[in-house]
């Protein structure tokens, strides 16, 4: 009779423990994927923002428009297309002709008018007195209209005409050889580098290839953050199932920690913020063409938390490494230790011998966790430089008849910030649960 009641009493404990060994397997599944797609989500965003950096060097105003040797390549490309395409049309020919008849008219009355003045030596008026016998002015002058077009024609053949051009594009070539800042050999060297890096050969394939994956890793990086908050979202809908059963809470708790885990860990080491100002294009009108700068980058950074704390620790000043201390304790260790001592006061607290220590970081710790100040904050911070930078770059946007310049602010929150915001309403969410946790069954 007595094993019958042991075996009864028996069959709920293996019940229990089975669901209990169900629930974690469960989710330590769904944990191991939370745990890939947040690895894959940082992996991707660092891709992302080398791949950023890499664009905004080659395409930095240094290297563009703030740099002479750029400027002298553009304007002698236009000064050389033009004097290569330099054609003498017949409007041009004939005002020539008539400009050469002016002048050649101009030069016979010239010497007549010296010839035929009134002279005082014998050998001057020897000149005159021959002058006015043998030369018929007029005739001279009949000529001219027959010179000018031999002139004219001379002039504008082709072996003259190439001459010509040759002579101004070497001259063009020689002043832009004297007009240098010495970036030209840095610029080549960066360009080098980037495009074998990315296995292109000029600036429009690498333009092409830059865009082309910055469009696919967005699209898996969208990807994998919202299979990550997924995770997380099917974690608090088993809480939602799972409420009345009081026996699988400890489990699922320390289940659910490990899940807000991953979202810190991604939340800080992701970028959450990112700031680029650029010249989109400006356009310089020169001999009726255009000198045209594209993409040109002001201004271009991409941070993570830890990587906001790491540059201010780097500063020399004191203030500033405060500033990136306090933040590294209050948003990055605390957060950390919460989780820790939520686990253990859940599961078990019993083994230690003073639990105050362990009870004030699982609950009171929370009045100095600046995660959700630092929501705060960033969001300020954003919508505050955002408004700065379309103000001052508002500002360089030109059109007038020679110059035309057109801005762009790309400045984005990125999505490691709503990784991070995730983390915050979801720590707040485990808060509310271990008070309730902690009221039904007191000190574990």
């Amino acid at each position: 009779m007595a094993t019958n009641t042991n075996s009864t009493q028996n069959i709920p404990a293996t019940r229990s423990k089975l669901a209990t060994f169900a629930l974690i397997a469960g989710l330590g599944i769904l944990l191991i994927g939370s745990i890939f797609f947040g690895y894959r989500f940082h992996k991707l965003t660092v891709e992302q923002k080398a791949i950023k950096e890499d664009y905004s060097l080659s395409n930095n105003i240094t290297f563009g428009i703030f740099s002479v040797d750029r400027w002298g390549d553009k304007i002698s490309a236009v000064v050389d297309r033009r004097v290569k395409g330099f054609k003498l049309t017949a409007k041009q020919k004939t005002e020539m002709r008539e400009g050469v008849e002016k002048e050649l008219h101009g030069l016979i009355n010239k010497a007549v008018a010296e010839i035929t003045r009134p002279q005082k030596g014998l050998g001057g008026k020897l000149k005159k007195l021959a002058f006015n016998t043998f030369v018929d002015v007029d005739e001279l002058h009949a000529q001219v209209p027959s010179f000018a077009k031999t002139i004219v024609v001379k002039i504008t053949s082709p072996s003259s005409l190439k001459k010509i051009k040759g002579i101004a594009t070497s001259k063009v070539d020689e002043l832009e050889e004297q007009t240098y800042d010495r970036s030209n050999t840095t610029i080549s060297t960066v360009e080098r580098n980037i495009y074998h890096k990315y296995h292109v050969k000029n600036a429009t394939a690498f333009d092409q290839v830059i865009k082309a994956k910055l469009n696919q890793i967005d699209k898996e990086t969208t990807f994998n953050g919202l299979c990550i908050l997924a995770c997380v979202a099917v974690a608090l809908l088993v809480w939602l199932f799972l409420r009345k059963q009081v026996q699988l809470h400890v489990p699922l708790f320390v289940m659910s920690l490990l899940f807000a885990l991953t979202l810190l860990v991604v939340g800080v080491t992701s970028p959450i913020i990112e700031v680029d100002a650029r010249i989109q294009s400006m356009e310089f009108a020169l001999l009726g063409d255009k000198i045209a700068f594209t993409n040109q980058v002001l201004f271009f950074q991409s941070k993570s938390i830890l990587g906001i704390i790491g540059t201010l620790i780097e500063q020399p000043k004191p203030d500033a490494v405060l500033v990136g201390v306090l933040l590294l304790v209050f948003v990055v260790v605390f957060p950390l230790l919460r989780i820790v001592a939520r686990g253990l006061h859940v599961s078990c607290a019993h083994l230690f011998g003073s639990q105050k220590v362990l009870r004030f970081m699982a609950f009171d710790l929370g009045k100095w966790d600046m995660a959700d100040v630092m929501v705060v904050g960033i969001a300020m911070t954003y919508i505050g430089l955002n408004g700065i930078l379309k103000s001052q770059l508002s500002g360089l946007n030109i059109e007038n008849d020679t110059l035309k310049t057109v801005t762009a602010n790309n400045s984005a929150l990125q999505f490691g910030f709503y990784i991070f915001v995730a983390y915050v309403v979801y720590a707040k969410i485990l808060s509310f649960i271990i008070k309730k946790i902690d009221e039904r069954n007191g000190d574990c």
